[in-house]
């Protein structure tokens, strides 16, 4: 199977500081309710079009990929934040609504920028409700030692990562053998590369879009932003749909079920960290149950 992501309908150039800016496009149905979205790190919001092509039909969509991902130019690695990311985020949400109109805006996140999201709604009324696909947020049982040490293992990894490849398929024959995507519906792995490779600058095969040492950095500094979340204190109703927390090899780990009295939450069960890739119609399923009970879009029985 061929995942092909379709032009977009629109695009805005998004001028987030000097050196920066980002890309974002319109999918979708202009007259339907307005989802913004992105992506995990070292990822890009194309690559998760499986999930979010089931939503073109009654959806406004907006997908954008974070600054040095995708779509955008890579630039300097000391403004790759977090805190960059919150800033930016802020920025596309004002700049869709001044270009395309404004409406209330559902935000759909997974992993680092569910994080960043829930930063972002912690401090203003950007969006009308969240969807957070498996945030980085401790589970049970989690202590800071073993997150220590899961980080260093982590960051070192990526750090090692090849950057460069001959070609795309070179690439998506070493993706079928990574367990992150073992699960994954078919075709990802084509997808996975056409969406996170780009042309090398000198002609030569082709390189990441997101650089292995901004990856990394981005991941060295997530414990620190993730224990500054305070869930009592975002400002819309927000969903968690995290992946199954039986699993032992997930890419990161699920909520503290003791901890999230303040949001609604749920999971898929047999799913790991990239869930949206691996059930795209179960994740849709319960994201619009959690949007009908809100009033963002019309009620849809459960199955």
């Amino acid at each position: 199977m061929s995942w092909t992501v379709p032009t977009p309908s629109g695009t805005c150039d998004v001028r987030v500081d000097d050196d920066t800016t980002i890309i974002v496009r319109r999918h979708g149905n202009p007259e339907g309710p307005r989802i913004v979205l992105s992506h995990g790190n070292g990822l890009a919001a194309d690559l998760y079009y499986p999930f979010w092509s089931l939503l073109e039909a009654d959806f406004d969509l907006f997908v954008y990929d974070l600054r040095n991902h995708g779509w955008n130019s890579v630039g300097d690695i000391d403004a790759h934040t977090i805190h960059h990311f919150v800033v930016d985020s802020r920025e596309v949400v004002r700049t869709i609504g001044e270009t395309f109109g404004k409406k209330p805006v559902a935000g759909v996140f997974h992993s680092i920028t569910a994080l960043m999201a829930s930063l972002q709604a912690m401090d203003s009324d950007d969006f009308s409700c969240l969807v957070l696909f498996d945030p980085p947020f401790a589970k049970a049982g989690i202590t800071y030692a073993w997150y220590d040490d899961f980080m260093v293992r982590t960051v070192t990894a990526i750090r090692r990562r090849a950057a460069r490849f001959p070609s795309r398929e070179d690439f998506a024959e070493l993706l079928a053998f990574s367990p992150a995507l073992s699960r994954a519906v078919p075709g990802t792995t084509d997808l996975y590369a056409r969406t996170t490779l780009r042309p090398s600058g000198d002609g030569s095969g082709y390189e990441l879009c997101c650089p292995p040492a901004f990856e990394a950095q981005t991941m060295e500094f997530l414990m620190a932003w993730s224990a500054l979340v305070d869930l009592g204190r975002l400002a819309c109703p927000t969903k968690v749909i995290g992946a199954d927390p039986t699993v032992q090899f997930s890419y990161m780990p699920t909520f503290d079920l003791s901890e999230i009295i303040e949001i609604d939450y749920d999971f898929i069960p047999e799913s790991a960290h990239l869930l949206q890739l691996e059930y795209p119609e179960r994740c849709v399923e319960i994201m619009l149950e959690f949007l009908a009970e809100q009033g963002f879009v019309e009620g849809r029985e459960r199955p």
